[in-house]
């Protein structure tokens, strides 16, 4: 499929060397039964378009309300792997105008950064600017800043804290405070984490601040998913760690998806039909999942506090953004931030 094609072609998140152009599409071809299988157990698609866009809709609207000096605010929804693709909404902001007036700002919806997510998806806009606009516009081009991360949050933090209290309801009150939380994140290659990465320790944070929001109510785990290929990845798995706590006893356990911000196949399936279906096999019939933020009013408020800020703040992008991994030895990532830490003075222009 086009898609997983776009996914093991991206040496971002899936790096296979000097193979990445035979490899890829070869794992791409073998997996794709799979995968439409998978798809058509969850009503044929994912939801996740649905959901972005009707996030990122909401979101403009408590914009326009808060933030009437920049209104009005549009949305546009692009995917690195899936329609709509960047460089179509590229083509869109450039045939609305924003070419010679307004800005854009490219912001993220993985609260935790990673190179193989927000940093490729970040690549490909890069790439898309000077495919569509050239390295010096005329009249300056698309005027970019970047919200890059923010996976601490409080309205986020909130919005997590909320669905796991309210999946934690439907436990007896008796078992309520031994009921196990393990957080699930897509994993990583251990080759993109010993770079230096900044995702394991965001993704912890992210868990660290909804567990002290909970009053640290329960025992918590975090675990890592969605694990593809052979080489190493990191763990401990979510697949595994759920089945070993079952196997041990613990039969009451919700798992909370703390690294997506709406349904999608590795929510729908991997852990609802996957994951929780051979809990329930093994005896544990308490093995729950929290539901996903999606349409949580908590959430969407939270996207439009980040959002304001930032309109509001004169910056283009964290201070995070100016520094490579450690073993970092990719000129298109060196390049792209480059371009993104010298958007600072458009971005300042703007904001005056």
């Amino acid at each position: 499929s086009p898609f997983l094609s776009r996914l093991f072609a991206d040496a971002d998140l899936i790096p296979l060397g000097r193979l990445q152009n035979y490899l890829g599409p070869l794992i791409s071809r073998r997996r794709t039964p799979k995968i439409q299988a998978q798809y058509a157990a969850i009503g044929g698609g994912s939801p996740i378009r649905k959901w972005s866009e009707h996030q990122a809709a909401e979101m403009c609207k408590i914009l326009d309300q808060r933030c009437p000096e920049t209104a009005p605010h549009m949305p546009y929804v692009a995917f690195r792997y899936a329609d709509p693709l960047t460089e179509e909404m590229y083509g869109r902001l450039l045939e609305d105008g924003f070419g010679e007036r307004g800005r854009a700002v490219a912001f993220t919806q993985y609260p935790q950064y990673s190179c193989s997510t927000t940093g490729s998806s970040l690549n490909e806009l890069w790439k898309w600017r000077i495919r569509l606009e050239g390295k010096e516009p005329a009249g300056g081009g698309v005027k970019w800043s970047v919200i890059d991360r923010w996976p601490v949050h409080s309205g986020l933090i909130e919005a997590f804290a909320q669905n796991i209290e309210k999946q934690l309801e439907t436990y007896p009150e008796q078992v309520r405070k031994d009921v196990i939380l393990l957080f699930s994140a897509h994993s990583l290659p251990m080759s993109v984490v010993n770079r230096g990465d900044t995702y394991p320790a965001e993704v912890s944070a992210t868990v660290w601040a909804v567990m002290q929001r909970l009053g640290f109510s329960n025992p918590y785990r975090l675990c890592w998913q969605s694990q593809v290929g052979p080489s190493a990845w990191l763990g401990a798995q979510t697949a595994d760690t759920v089945l070993e706590y079952v196997r041990k006893g613990h039969r009451d356990l919700v798992l909370v998806p703390i690294a997506f911000t709406s349904d999608h196949i590795e929510t729908l399936f991997e852990l609802d039909q996957e994951v929780i279906h051979e809990a329930q096999k093994e005896g544990g019939t308490g093995v729950k999942r929290a539901e996903s933020l999606n349409g949580s009013r908590v959430f969407i408020e939270a996207l439009a506090d980040v959002a304001g800020r930032h309109l509001g703040s004169g910056e283009s992008c964290s201070r995070q953004m100016g520094i490579r991994c450690q073993g970092c030895k990719s000129e298109r990532c060196l390049e792209q931030k480059r371009f993104f830490m010298n958007t600072q003075r458009d971005v300042e222009e703007v904001v005056r």
